[in-house]
C-alpha cells in the first residue's frame, strides 16, 4: 500500500504505518465533510490500547462495548461511516495495534506534566498530547477548523490541511515545518523534522 501520509507513518512512531494511515485517512474525510452539515472535532488513538484504556474511562455507556472485533476494524467501509457517525460523541476512539477500535467516547486523564503545546490549541489537544507522552500511543485529533494534527511522545508531528486555501504561516505549530503541497488531492501535509535527521544534525 502506498501511504498518502508516508512522512507521518513511519516505524519511528511505534504504532503499525497502515494502521496509522487508515485512521489518517478516516481523520481527513471526517475533516473535509463534517457531519449533518457542520464540522466536527474528535480524537484518536493508535496503539498500546491497554496502556490507554488504564489511562482513560468511559463517559458514556460505550457504543462499541461487545461487539466482535472483526466488525470494529478501521478498514471496514461500513464501519468507518459507524465511526463518523460515532465521532459526534464527546470522547475519544482507542484503536488497537491490530487496527481494531476496541472502545469509542473515552475521557482520556494522562498526566499533563511536560506537555508543551502551542498557543490556541484547545483541551482536546492537550489531551492527545499527555496520552501520546504518557503511552506509546500516537494521538490524532480532528480540529473543528478543519486541520488534523499528529501527535508522537508528547509533540506536533504532523498537521494535515485538507484544503489548500487552509494552509498560513499561521495556522501551522510545528517549528521549521516540511511543507508537502499536493494540489490534485486538494491535501497539504506537514511534518516534523524526523527523528533521524534530528540526530543526524
Amino acid at each position: 500500500m502506498t501511504h498518502l501520509f508516508k512522512q507521518i507513518c513511519t516505524a519511528e512512531r511505534n504504532v503499525d504505518p497502515e494502521v496509522l494511515n487508515s485512521v489518517l485517512e478516516l481523520a481527513v474525510e471526517l475533516a473535509r465533510e463534517g457531519r449533518e452539515g457542520r464540522k466536527i472535532g474528535t480524537l484518536f488513538t493508535v496503539g498500546d490500547a491497554e496502556h490507554v484504556l488504564r489511562m482513560s474511562r468511559p463517559l458514556i455507556l460505550d457504543p462499541l462495548y461487545g461487539h466482535p472485533d472483526e466488525l470494529k476494524h478501521i478498514s471496514s467501509p461500513d464501519f468507518r461511516e459507524t465511526l463518523k457517525e460515532l465521532a459526534q460523541l464527546d470522547g475519544a476512539f482507542v484503536v488497537n495495534d491490530q487496527g481494531v477500535v476496541v472502545s469509542a467516547a473515552r475521557y482520556l486523564e494522562a498526566p499533563g506534566e511536560g506537555v508543551d503545546l502551542p498557543l490556541g490549541l484547545g483541551t482536546r489537544h492537550f489531551a492527545a498530547a499527555a496520552m501520546s507522552k504518557h503511552t506509546n500511543a500516537v494521538a490524532v485529533v480532528v480540529s473543528t477548523s478543519s486541520v488534523v494534527r499528529v501527535f508522537d511522545d508528547g509533540e506536533i508531528v504532523g498537521e494535515i490541511l485538507p484544503e489548500l486555501w487552509l494552509i498560513s504561516r499561521a495556522s501551522i505549530h510545528i517549528r521549521e515545518p516540511q511543507i508537502e503541497e499536493r494540489p490534485e488531492e486538494k491535501i497539504t501535509v506537514v511534518v516534523k523534522e524526523s527523528r533521524e535527521e534530528d540526530r543526524q544534525s
